[in-house]
């Protein structure tokens, strides 16, 4: 149990566009939220992150001509791969799964709004950048330690968990509580060995 308050959960991503079903669709990505519901007893400090796209978002395919979802291209000197259009600011997809509890939750961090660079990690942009405010919230209520779920393992979920690793922070990712994007076969198992590789207790 989280007696004193310094080991938090962080969900992040479970918005519908990432659900079966969705405009970024992660197969079986329902099937972790009972799993969430369930590891938040557990929890008193809940945190969550949300992709929150404006519509010009420069990792969309739709805006640039002649591009495909999976193409990549340089975005703000980065190596950039296309999406689909998805978690759009205020859209419907953006919205987390209805079945999510979010009675306890403390917080969300909004990501992905600056759209010329894209946002995996919920503490910084992928230039690393621009600061969410998650590390200096999460310093604030004196916590260490982070247990992470959510969508997907293979980006947002991985890109928070090595940053808050090289923050400092002790990371648990309990493989029951995420899903993988998997462009490539086989992208669930390599993230979850470089997320232990980096550090992390995979559960």
């Amino acid at each position: 149990m989280d007696s004193k308050g310094k080991h938090a959960l962080v969900i992040i991503d479970a918005q519908l566009d990432f659900m079966p079903g969705g405009a970024l669709a992660v197969q079986e990505g329902d099937q972790i939220v009972p799993f969430i519901n369930a590891l938040q007893a557990d929890f008193q400090t809940i945190i969550a992150t949300q992709d929150w796209h404006p519509e010009n978002h420069g990792s969309f395919a739709a805006n640039h001509d002649g591009k495909s979802p999976g193409e990549w291209i340089e975005l703000e000197g980065l190596q950039q791969v296309l999406w689909p259009v998805h978690c759009v600011q205020g859209s419907p997809g953006a919205d987390f799964h209805p079945e999510l509890d979010r009675s306890r939750w403390m917080r969300i961090f909004q990501k992905g709004q600056n759209p010329g660079v894209d946002s995996y990690s919920g503490f910084f942009d992928n230039n690393q950048v621009v600061d969410t405010g998650l590390h200096a919230y999460l310093q604030s209520l004196g916590v260490t330690e982070l247990t992470c779920v959510g969508l997907a393992a293979d980006y947002c979920v991985k890109f928070t968990v090595l940053d808050a690793l090289r923050l400092g922070y002790q990371v648990h990712v309990p493989a029951a509580g995420t899903r993988a994007v998997n462009l490539q076969e086989g992208d669930f198992e390599r993230a979850l060995a470089e997320m232990q590789q980096a550090g992390a207790t995979i559960q």
